[in-house]
């Protein structure tokens, strides 16, 4: 009987239902509140705590990027954001990171899902990865970005 219910709803409600995963890691410029994008997130999320992940971090210019690489012992460091919409801030911010087919192809940065490491557990949040290749890139040995 519930599967001739669901026959009847649209498909779009099914598919405005589906759970996004509501964490976000920022470990660059939108960790700086003078940053439009940066305010934003200070607006539609809540700071959890500070997190890293194997990796390393370059300095590409006007901002960093970052790689993933379990296979190191280098960390990029930065801070877990709980999104308010996650579905409304990840589209908000990719126009920024230049992620999806609407931009520039390859794509600036990737949007991907990847274990957090936090003092208290493990947690699971998108995080945007530098897409282009780092070869010439400054990297940046402590995996921090201040700028």
């Amino acid at each position: 009987m519930l599967a001739a219910i669901h026959m009847r709803l649209p498909l779009s409600l099914f598919k405005s239902m589906k759970h996004i995963n509501p964490y976000l890691f920022v470990y660059g410029t939108l960790l700086n509140s003078d940053n439009s994008y940066g305010a934003y997130l200070q607006q539609h999320c809540t700071l959890l705590q500070q997190g890293k992940f194997k990796g390393q971090l370059y300095n590409a210019g006007e901002y960093p990027g970052a790689v993933i690489d379990t296979n190191i012992d280098q960390y990029v460091h930065g801070s877990i954001y709980l999104m308010d919409e996650p579905a409304k801030v990840l589209e908000f911010i990719d126009d920024y990171e230049g992620f999806g087919d609407d931009q520039e192809q390859p794509n600036l940065f990737l949007r991907v899902l990847t274990i957090i490491e936090t003092i208290d557990s493990p947690v699971e949040c998108w995080v945007y990865v530098y897409n282009l290749p780092v070869d010439g890139l400054l990297w940046i040995r402590l995996g921090k970005y201040i700028k």
